[in-house]
Formats: C-alpha cells, structure tokens, sequence
C-alpha cells in the first residue's frame, strides 16, 4: 500500500479513538439516570466510530486528489507527480 493511504488510515484510526472516547463520555452522560447508560453508551460510541472513520477516510482521500488551496507551483508540481496535466 502506498505511504500516504497508510498514513491517512493511520489518522483516521487515531482521530477515531480520541473522538469515540469523547462520544462516550457525552452519552454516558446523557444516559446517566438510565442502569445500562455504559452499555449504550458504548454502542452509540462504536456504532458512530465505524461509519465516522469510513468517512474519514474517503474525505481525506478525496482532498489529497484535490490542488484546492495550493499555490500554482505546487498545484503544478502535484500534477506532474500523479502523470496528468
């Protein structure tokens, strides 16, 4: 696999722990009177942090296609490298 896929799984993963642990805690609380708050919290948390990393993963992908926001150098020199013009 290409060094950049790699590297964007790789963030895509780590930005999903810190984000899924952050949805646990909010449902936890949210669910707080409920005796299995912890179980649906867990749910919510990993239901949302399969899709949410797909998602990711796929958005990630399609701004490194993308030349938005590069300077015309750049964005020339990154056309080059992927052999279109």
């Amino acid at each position: 696999m290409h060094k950049s896929k790699k590297r964007h799984i790789a963030k895509a993963i780590t930005w999903r722990v810190i984000a899924s642990v952050t949805t646990f805690v909010i449902a936890r609380w949210f669910f707080s009177d409920d005796p299995d708050a912890t179980q649906k919290a867990t749910l919510v948390a990993l239901s949302e942090s399969v899709v949410k990393m797909v998602f990711y993963y796929f958005h990630e992908r399609a701004w490194y296609k993308s030349n938005i926001g590069l300077d015309p150098e750049k964005r020339n020199s990154k056309s080059n490298t992927n052999g279109s013009k």
